[in-house]
């Protein structure tokens, strides 16, 4: 999408209706479904390894990987439950949180922490202007920088995927999770076309970083945008995944999730649905996979630094 027409949206959002930009954006999805399908949910060019690949620990056959957005305090106020649902499946994850939109929680903070997940940056206002300009992304990097420190968090994801590799440097992360191998319903929706990660190599200043890319559908897109009623898009992915011994890595989002056996509103989905993915992945996978929360999979990245992409 051209910067100009993203800052036109952006600017105009808080005066559409929600209701309205749903149907524009279901409509678009719908037409682009038909479009894509030979490259989405699965792009057969993203399954060939990187140059150098030497696998994963342990000889196992895939990686797994959880993380979260939380883009509002409504999906804040779902962590501990969602955190807990998965410590029931024996997973852990990382949770992203956007500390210039709504006040992140130290106690949820330091729950996660004490629970063995991790605490990532999800940008500063969930917005679309990140990239409008290098100057902008680098006022905005301070910011960054600083919540990444208080936090002790080593992890980025741009807010809607927005995304550019070189001015990532900005950032003192060790990984950034702003890319997808294929999703053409992003606004920006140039896939880096690749299930395993890759290291995106530093300059004079910074020493680079590794770059994880999302490689099942998102939650929106597939529940609130496609209106799928199971998950099989997923199973079909993770199989896929798991032949071609990549990443399969997952990014949901707690403020679209319904806890409570409510029926689900306009944008919310069961998060049973998110549940039977994790007995699925337990039960079908059994040990053939080595989970990884993001920062340990960029530490054991930095150690095969032969495998590079970029």
């Amino acid at each position: 999408m051209n910067p100009l027409l993203i800052s036109i949206y952006y600017y105009l959002k808080p005066l559409i209706p929600r209701s309205i930009q749903l149907a524009v954006r279901k409509s678009v999805v719908r037409r682009k479904r038909e479009r894509f399908h030979h490259v989405w949910p699965i792009d057969e060019s993203a399954g060939n390894p990187p140059e150098n690949w030497r696998g994963w620990p342990d000889g196992k056959r895939f990686a797994l990987v959880l993380t979260h957005d939380v883009d509002t305090e409504k999906g804040q106020a779902k962590c501990c439950e969602l955190a807990k649902l998965e410590m029931r499946h024996g997973f852990r994850s990382s949770f992203n949180f956007v500390p210039r939109r709504y006040a992140v929680s130290p106690v949820l903070r330091n729950y996660l922490a004490r629970n063995g997940f991790e605490v990532g940056v999800h940008g500063l206002y969930h917005d679309g202007n990140y990239f409008r300009s290098k100057d902008t992304f680098s006022r905005r990097a301070v910011l960054i920088n600083q919540y990444l420190k208080e936090w002790g968090a080593v992890g980025f994801r741009s807010p809607c995927m927005f995304h550019n590799r070189e001015w990532i440097h900005d950032l003192d992360v060790e990984y950034d999770a702003s890319t997808f191998d294929t999703d053409p319903f992003e606004p920006q929706p140039d896939g880096v076309r690749t299930i395993f990660p890759f290291r995106v190599n530093g300059n004079s200043t910074r020493p680079g970083y590794v770059e994880i890319p999302y490689t099942l559908p998102q939650d929106f897109t597939l529940f609130i945008l496609m209106r799928e009623k199971n998950i099989d898009v997923w199973k079909r992915k993770l199989d896929w995944i798991a032949e071609k011994g990549g990443m399969a890595l997952l990014n949901t989002h707690p403020d679209y999730m319904e806890f409570h056996g409510r029926t689900p509103g306009r944008e919310e989905y069961p998060v049973r649905h998110y549940s039977e993915l994790l007995e699925h992945i337990r039960s079908h996978f059994r040990d053939t996979y080595h989970p990884f929360l993001p920062k340990d999979l960029a530490d054991w990245f930095h150690g095969n630094r032969k495998c590079t992409r970029a």
